[in-house]
């Protein structure tokens, strides 16, 4: 039965502006990491997707049990039910999500500090600068 520490992060330059999302997961003594650049979408957006990706690399990976480590409240309160989902977008977004989350044995959301999860945001930043144009 395979755990896996699935650390997620998005960033947007503008909100909305150019966005992107990254991931870290350590999983069976690896460390796997994504990260992809969105085009322009906002914060919430990206923190989603962030989990998306995650979360099916960690399928693909074999994991069975996740715990996500994420710096975004809203995020964590909406998976917990704690906060309505609102946005039409959002809530398309948490379906997909929850639909996912079904395919694990244990999940669990845990809110952390940012500099607790500095490796996903580094990657959400570089991810979401991908596509930006220096204005200077």
């Amino acid at each position: 039965m395979s755990v896996c520490k699935l650390y997620i992060d998005g960033s947007s330059l503008g909100n909305p502006g150019p966005a992107g999302y990254g991931y870290v997961i350590e999983a069976m003594g690896t460390v796997t990491t994504g990260s992809g650049h969105m085009g322009r979408t906002t914060n919430n957006v990206a923190e989603y997707e962030a989990l998306l990706q995650g979360l099916r690399r960690c399928l693909e990976l074999g994991c069975r049990r996740v715990t996500v480590f994420t710096d975004s409240e809203l995020l964590t309160k909406q998976l917990r039910g704690e906060y309505k989902v609102r946005s039409p977008t959002i809530r398309r977004l948490h379906g997909e999500v929850s639909a996912l989350i079904e395919r694990f044995e244990a999940f669990e959301v845990r809110h952390v500090r940012r500099d607790e999860n500095e490796v996903a945001n580094r990657l959400a930043r570089e991810a979401a600068r991908v596509g930006r144009r220096d204005s200077r």
